[in-house]
């Protein structure tokens, strides 16, 4: 059987590390454009209570995000020891382009993949580069469909990237934009053959547009005296209603798809959104198999230190768990983990994976 392994990750953390005092001469406005007449300090307190988030990081103001994707290409291209010019797919996730420092204006033609593979020098026109826009669970279905070209057996060697820069999109009188950081995060994904199952065993993948799709979407500033900008705006409260309903459900679907019970899951990758939404999900995902208290390491998260970039938290989370920078979390060879990601549109995935 052919089965799809990551061989390689790698990922790109901005230098610049902006911490909650950063934001103690902001001032916010709630969605009604109503200056927030509150102590500044206390509304950092809250959020981070809430969120988890002491820290985040912002890409220099030089750089765009196929800059980030490039270099967090290249760190997976040389960890999987593979020939750059054997990739058969260069797959790049993310929202809003190359967002340049002072804008909030989309690039995005040509794609970010295409800018990638030209950055990294790939000559070989049977290298297939394009984008997926997909929400925060956009690098998650970007390597769905790398399994489905392996499986297949049209590719061998494929680049999933997840790139993104939520600082340059957020209004910076949104309490939410405390939320956003930098990022990018790269797997290199190869065919092996194996007797036993490894690599990536299950996924599942939903979209509910009818009566969620703009919980996440594009808006004025709260600020009434900016003109012709438009920000990522989020409706915090429905879209963890709306995590909390479905993602644990979903990850317990493609779980029980084959055969495993949660006491064979190690390790639970969750897109970094919000700690305290984090934790709800988790929580609730055992509670589906009837475990009220779940094992304490159960869940890896960086949030706290790295903040949410959407589409890179995924891949820079593993990455960071590869390298042993994440306290108490290792993964070895036949341990099994779960990724999992919620985001705009309203999609979520999940997907169960063994350690090779």
């Amino acid at each position: 059987m052919i089965y799809t392994v990551i061989a390689g990750s790698g990922s790109y953390l901005p230098a610049r590390i902006i911490p909650n005092s950063d934001f103690e001469s902001s001032t916010f406005y709630e969605s009604s454009g109503i200056k927030i007449d509150r102590p500044i300090k206390e509304i950092i307190e809250k959020f981070q209570q809430i969120t988890g988030i002491y820290e985040r990081r912002y890409v220099e103001d030089h750089m765009v995000s196929s800059d980030m994707a490039h270099l967090a290409a290249e760190k997976a291209l040389s960890n999987a020891g593979i020939n750059k010019e054997e990739l058969d797919y260069i797959i790049v996730a993310h929202n809003f382009g190359d967002v340049k420092a002072g804008t909030t204006h989309v690039d995005i033609v040509p794609t970010l993949a295409a800018r990638v593979k030209f950055k990294l020098g790939i000559t070989n026109p049977n290298t297939i580069a394009y984008d997926l826009p997909f929400g925060c669970p956009g690098w998650l279905q970007g390597v769905i469909q790398a399994n489905y070209y392996i499986k297949s057996g049209d590719a061998k060697n494929i680049l999933v990237i997840g790139s993104e820069t939520l600082s340059r999109i957020s209004d910076p009188f949104d309490r939410d934009s405390m939320i956003y950081s930098d990022g990018a995060g790269a797997v290199v994904l190869s065919a092996v053959e194996s007797e036993i199952p490894v690599g990536i065993l299950s996924h599942g993948t939903r979209s509910d547009a009818i009566d969620h799709v703009f919980l996440l979407k594009m808006d004025k500033s709260y600020n009434p005296e900016v003109k012709d900008q438009l920000y990522l705006k989020m409706n915090g409260r429905k879209l963890y209603e709306y995590a909390l309903k479905t993602v644990p459900q979903a990850i317990k679907d493609s779980i029980d798809k084959i055969g495993l019970g949660i006491d064979h899951i190690e390790s639970i990758l969750i897109h970094q959104a919000n700690e305290k939404m984090d934790d709800a999900i988790v929580n609730r995902l055992y509670d589906l198999y009837g475990i009220k208290q779940r094992p304490e390491f159960s869940m890896p998260m960086t949030i706290s230190r790295l903040g949410n970039n959407s589409v890179a938290t995924l891949p820079i989370l593993f990455d960071e768990i590869i390298k042993k920078h994440v306290d108490n979390h290792l993964l070895k060879s036949g341990d099994h983990c779960v990724f999992a990601s919620v985001g705009a549109g309203m999609n979520v995935n999940a997907m169960v994976y063994k350690m090779s």
